[in-house]
C-alpha cells in the first residue's frame, strides 16, 4: 500500500495478494487501514493548518455541519481505489459536509509531484475536479512509470479544453509548487504519513470499514 516508508515491491506484493482475495469488502478494508497513524505522535507545528483559505473544496453545502479533509496522492493506488466510495459519499453527504482535498505527493512515486502540479495548474483555470478525475481514471497507464509524464498531463489539459499557454505558465510558476508544498508541510506537521489520510472535523481518522466511515459521517452531522 502507499505510504512514505513503503517500497514498490511491498506495494506490488500486497496488491497481488488483494487481487487474489477478490472480495470487494476486504479490498476496501485494506484501502482504509493504510492511513493508520504511526505509533509516535508528531509534534504539530504552531503554524500548521488543516484547512487553508485556498484549499480545494469539492462540495459546497449551503449549511455546513462538518468538514472532511483528505490528503491525497494522484499516483497512489489506494487513493484511486477509494474514489468510487468517496464519489458516493459526496452525493449522499455533500449538502451537509464540505469535502476538502489537499495535496500530499509521496516521495516514492516518481510522478506524484508532477501530477499535483498538473492538477493545480488546471485549478488555476477552474478545472481542478476535472483534472483530478482524469488522473485517477488514467493512473494505470502512467502510475509507477519512472520517466516524466508531464507531456501526457499536458495532453490531458488540452483534452479538458484548458488554455495551453496559461497551463504552461502555471506549471512553471513557482507559486504553483509553493501551493503544493504548503499542503505537504501542513500534512506532515499534522501526522500524515501515507495516503489517503482523512480528518473529520479536525480529528485524524483511523478507519477499518466502509460502514465505520459512514457511521462517523452520520455522527458528525447530527
Amino acid at each position: 500500500m502507499s505510504a512514505v516508508i513503503s517500497g514498490r515491491r511491498v506495494r506490488i506484493a500486497i496488491w497481488i495478494f488483494l487481487a487474489a482475495i477478490v472480495g470487494a469488502g476486504l479490498i476496501w478494508y485494506a484501502v482504509l487501514v493504510a492511513n493508520k497513524p504511526a505509533p509516535a505522535a508528531p509534534v504539530v507545528a504552531a503554524d500548521a493548518q488543516l484547512v487553508r483559505e485556498d484549499s480545494h473544496r469539492v462540495t459546497s453545502p449551503v449549511t455546513e455541519k462538518a468538514q472532511l479533509v483528505e490528503f491525497l496522492d494522484f499516483e497512489c493506488e489506494s487513493c484511486r481505489a477509494a474514489e468510487p466510495l468517496l464519489a458516493e459519499l459526496k452525493k449522499e453527504y455533500g449538502d451537509r459536509i464540505t469535502f476538502i482535498h489537499r495535496y500530499y505527493p509521496l516521495p516514492g512515486h516518481r510522478n506524484s509531484g508532477t501530477a499535483a502540479v498538473a492538477v493545480e495548474a488546471a485549478a488555476r483555470q477552474g478545472k481542478y475536479e476535472e483534472m483530478a478525475a482524469k488522473l485517477f481514471e488514467s493512473q494505470p497507464q502512467w502510475g509507477e512509470r519512472q520517466d516524466s509524464q508531464a507531456v501526457l498531463f499536458r495532453n490531458y489539459a488540452q483534452e479538458l479544453g484548458l488554455d495551453p499557454a496559461k497551463y504552461d505558465n502555471a506549471v512553471l510558476n513557482q507559486a504553483t509548487k509553493d501551493r503544493i508544498n504548503r499542503d505537504v508541510a501542513d500534512g506532515r506537521a499534522l501526522g500524515v504519513t501515507g495516503t489517503p489520510t482523512f480528518f473529520l472535523n479536525g480529528k485524524k481518522l483511523t478507519l477499518n470499514t466502509e460502514a465505520q466511515f459512514r457511521q462517523l459521517l452520520d455522527e458528525a452531522i447530527r
